[in-house]
């Protein structure tokens, strides 16, 4: 076999991260960040010694390590899995639609895994040291990541990825994967083309981004969608859909762009449909101010355990904005019309729980009252049902089940 034979055995990537780390490491000095040709150029200088199967290799394997997730790039590969989590100790889980179940992937020491995490907050746009211990941020696969460094955590770096769906869901595809009832599905298709003012609600993981982006696709044509996010997860099967994403101080501390700033700006926007990702502090205020000032059919994503809950939510995120009680009752009890509430349930689904509407009290406070909840056998109408059947012009007599 000569030095050159196609055929030979791709080298170990222990040899190959040894081969040419200093390589590369010489480019970086220059002032030649690695990019996908640098690497190609790199691993080809390797030629003569491992043949060319082993040059394909160690070119998989250096932009694996230095443009892509190194030792959790299999698992991002893999079709069903939605998050994985390196924890400070070096065990590695992921989910699978299954909940969280540890997986065997050799992940360096904490080192190695410290390098890891601040290579990744790079590609994300993020700073990641000990003076910026923490970062949250987007890969430009999509992925959204999470890390966190010691000593605010144990052991060693943290970092946790969310896979963004690999396509895009539609309605139809959530109803048949039996996330709500079959009967269902027109009246979800009326409360977007109505254009009811609405939040999905409901736990991490539950589903809410998913639905989301499910409703929103059901969205006429014509429609101009303005979504402002923190991080962008939203992905919506719409021709006409405008995105904003929020922007954290840069390494001086300057340059921080917020939600509230960027709810502002979309409203400047000509939006036909304003859309806040997830409702998480102080731009509420701005959120419920546009959808009571004539711009209908707004809508986002609340953190919140039950549909109940939502004003108690609310009330809580307002006063992050410097409102007191009775001023978020008088904004929300007529900014917001509807709450979709979505659940994870055993064995990893996600089942769209309760409809609600949001009716006012005899002090003028809103509360939530179900109109349709699901148990994943039995669809029930509530009290509420014929006030979210006038809204979304359907017989009240003729209950969906």
């Amino acid at each position: 076999m000569t030095s050159q034979d196609p055929d030979r055995p791709a080298p170990r990537a222990g040899r190959l991260r040894d081969s040419f780390d200093e390589p590369v490491w010489q480019r970086i000095r220059l002032g030649m960040p690695p990019d996908r040709s640098s690497i190609s150029a790199v691993a080809r200088s390797g030629l003569a010694t491992l043949g060319s199967l082993g040059v394909t290799a160690a070119d998989d394997a250096l932009r694996s390590r230095l443009l892509g997730a190194g030792p959790l790039d299999d698992l991002l590969l893999d079709l069903e899995v939605t998050d994985i989590a390196l924890n400070g100790d070096g065990s590695v889980w992921v989910d699978r639609g299954r909940g969280m179940e540890r997986v065997e992937v050799e992940v360096g020491d904490p080192g190695e895994r410290r390098s890891l995490a601040v290579r990744l907050a790079g590609l994300a746009g993020r700073r990641l040291d000990d003076t910026s211990p923490w970062v949250d941020g987007q890969l430009p696969s999509g992925v959204r990541l999470h890390a966190i460094l010691p000593p605010l955590v144990g052991g060693g770096p943290h970092i946790t990825l969310r896979v963004p769906a690999r396509s895009r869901i539609g309605l139809s595809a959530l109803g048949a994967r039996a996330m709500f009832p079959a009967p269902w599905h027109d009246l979800l298709v009326a409360l977007v083309r109505r254009r009811v003012a609405f939040v999905v609600t409901g736990g991490t993981g539950a589903g809410k981004t998913t639905l989301l982006a499910a409703l929103l696709a059901e969205a006429t044509s014509d429609e101009r969608i303005v979504v402002v996010e923190d991080v962008r997860e939203l992905r919506i099967e719409h021709p006409h859909v405008v995105r904003l994403e929020a922007r954290p101080a840069n390494v001086e501390g300057v340059g921080e762009v917020t939600l509230t700033t960027l709810m502002r700006q979309a409203l400047r926007m000509r939006p036909d449909r304003l859309v806040l990702g997830e409702v998480r502090g102080g731009e509420v205020r701005d959120l419920m101010a546009a959808l009571n000032t004539g711009h209908e059919g707004g809508c986002g994503t609340l953190h919140a355990n039950a549909a109940a809950d939502v004003v108690a939510r609310f009330e809580a995120l307002g006063a992050l904005a410097g409102m007191d009680p009775v001023a978020v009752h008088a904004q929300l009890g007529t900014a917001v019309r509807v709450v979709v509430h979505v659940r994870r349930v055993a064995g990893g689904g996600r089942r769209l729980e309760t409809v609600a509407v949001l009716r006012r009290g005899p002090a003028g406070a809103p509360y939530a009252v179900p109109a349709l909840t699901w148990d994943g056998v039995t669809a029930r109408a509530g009290s509420g049902w014929p006030e979210l059947a006038e809204l979304l012009g359907h017989d009240p007599e003729q209950v969906p089940q």
